[in-house]
């Protein structure tokens, strides 16, 4: 049934006076409004996949260290203190409103620019880490293609990201640092990696580990806590065993003093990790 034919057959329900009618029109604007909310909040509810939906669990942890997303020029100078030559981004950019559900702008260079390969960038990022705090990797010597690859979605948007910021330093033409709209993991705690990842907004990518890895540099604090929310790296792919099987996603988690990097399943659901996106704005 069409929707306005469903509309006018419900109204012709309702019972009212020339008086009532009145009062109705009257509170027009107010009932367009409202109409409106519910349409959108239902077509929201029925439009998001229901794979994977038990794939989910209630969650309270969160950013219990108090990380909140840094001024982006500060976020640019400490990605060039710790690697020099990375280049420049165009910090206007994180003036314009954020897209609905990101926490903040953030810088993240072209991986690109640290390595020939993505795994080769990756090893460089977690490195840092390493050299700034106590580090535990688990999957050292496992970043090869074979390994770790990043995921279809989170390629084709960060391509679309860097063909939207150009006229920088580079010889391509395009900014050696790109400005990201991103969430920090809360949006989808309790969540498994492909429910988030079915649940995502068009716009929306998960973020891979050289991204939350290069958060971390810029945002130590986001990590710095037993309790604090653990991060799914959503925007990668991870074959445990080489053989082509991407069962798994890289996270990042603190214990013992220690910020960890490991890989889990993508189909288990946790309460105590989240999956870090960005956004296309």
């Amino acid at each position: 049934m069409p929707l306005c034919t469903a509309l006018g057959s419900r109204l012709r329900k309702f019972e009212a006076n020339s008086i009532g009618w009145q009062r109705v029109l009257e509170h027009g604007d107010e009932l367009r409004t409202a109409i409106a909310d519910v349409i959108v909040a239902k077509t929201r509810e029925l439009s998001v996949s229901d794979q994977y939906a038990d794939e989910e669990v209630t969650s309270s942890y969160g950013y219990l260290s108090g990380y909140k997303p840094k001024r982006i020029t500060e976020q640019t100078n400490i990605l060039r203190q710790l690697f020099p030559g990375i280049g420049f981004a165009d910090e206007k950019l994180a003036e314009q409103p954020l897209p609905p559900n990101a926490e903040g702008w953030f810088a993240i260079p072209k991986w690109q620019t640290l390595a020939p390969t993505y795994g080769e960038a990756v090893e460089k990022v977690l490195a840092m880490i390493g050299s700034k705090r106590k580090f535990n990797n688990y999957r050292d010597g496992q970043f090869g293609a074979q390994y770790l690859r990043q995921h279809a979605k989170t390629v084709e948007m960060f391509q679309k990201l860097g063909d939207e910021q150009k006229g920088h330093d580079l010889p391509t033409g395009q900014a050696g640092i790109l400005i990201v709209a991103c969430q920090f993991g809360l949006r989808h705690r309790g969540k498994s990696v492909r429910r988030a990842r079915e649940i995502f907004e068009a716009n929306e990518f998960g973020l891979d580990a050289f991204s939350v890895g290069i958060m971390l540099l810029t945002h130590p604090e986001r990590l710095a806590h037993f309790d604090d929310l653990w991060i799914d790296c959503a925007g990668d792919d991870f074959a445990p065993d080489a053989d082509g099987r991407f069962s798994s996603a890289p996270y990042f988690d603190f214990s013992s003093g220690h910020v960890e990097f490991d890989t889990y399943w993508v189909d288990d659901a946790l309460d105590y990790y989240g999956s870090a996106s960005g956004f296309c704005p």
